[in-house]
């Protein structure tokens, strides 16, 4: 049996308990496994497939999840747009821990990832301009907008290596420099989506304020503790953001973006 679906959404494992229905595949690529098996569904007539980057059990950390296998698996299934929320720090005080960021931009600090499909023999330098797909993002804002929920429509992603959070050297010199995100994951994926000509949107969920900002003493550093705390509570928000983005994504539409390579 052929398995395929149209929306790839790339989060955490609490999606499955709003998927009925559900056929698990377990691909191989020629990057090897992704992260764990792809969960299959149906939603709206509309077929997803969904993926816990760091695996069911969390097994991945930032620095050595499959990131090209992931990518890859979405194409194999016939994937067209990705939806990726992320757990990430804010740099600046007027975004909360509580609301979301739709990022237009990223900053890359991490290393030694593999982070491209053109290895060689084939070589091709796909532009990251725009790294994120303006009307996958666009659908992204006005559902959350419509949810209720405090969205802010663009921000620059700074992506750390991790596992370890930021010094408060770092976060002041990101928070300079003008960034409003920072986050462990969003590089390379986007850009593997980019080469793959995937569409794809971030949802950055704030969950804390990174190391604490200058001029703000009532903001403490982050706390591994207190990122879960705040994650849970937003678990709910983005799911019903998920849903409400696949119901408006056009799946017929023929119309090609600046995704496309």
């Amino acid at each position: 049996m052929e398995h395929k679906a149209e929306i790839g959404v790339f989060g955490g494992s609490g999606f499955y308990s709003f998927l009925e229905n559900i056929v698990e595949v377990d691909l191989e690529t020629p990057y090897g496994k992704p992260s764990d098996k792809i969960a299959l569904a149906e939603f709206e007539g509309k077929k997803i497939a969904f993926l816990p980057r760091h695996g069911k059990k969390h097994q991945y950390p930032p620095h050595m999840i499959p990131y090209r296998a992931n990518i890859h698996a979405m194409s194999q299934l016939g994937v067209k747009k990705i939806i990726a929320p992320t757990a990430s720090g804010s740099l600046q005080s007027d975004i909360k821990p509580g609301e979301f960021v739709v990022c237009d931009q990223f900053v890359d600090r991490t290393w030694g990832r593999k982070d491209t499909y053109f290895d060689g023999p084939e070589t091709r330098h796909i532009s990251a301009a725009h790294p994120y797909c303006p009307e996958l993002r666009k659908i992204a804002i006005e559902a959350g907008k419509s949810l209720g929920i405090t969205i802010h429509e663009k921000g620059t992603v700074v992506v750390i290596q991790g596992p370890r959070f930021s010094t408060v050297s770092e976060s002041r010199w990101f928070s300079k420099m003008g960034w409003e995100v920072i986050n462990m994951t969003q590089y390379p994926e986007c850009y593997l989506a980019r080469e793959m000509g995937i569409c794809y949107a971030n949802i950055a969920l704030i969950n804390d304020f990174d190391a604490g900002l200058e001029g703000h003493d009532d903001i403490k550093p982050v706390t591994e503790k207190e990122v879960l705390r705040v994650f849970e509570e937003n678990n709910e928000k983005v799911k019903k953001m998920l849903f409400e983005i696949i119901k408006r994504i056009d799946t017929n539409s023929q119309t090609k973006c600046c995704c496309s390579i």
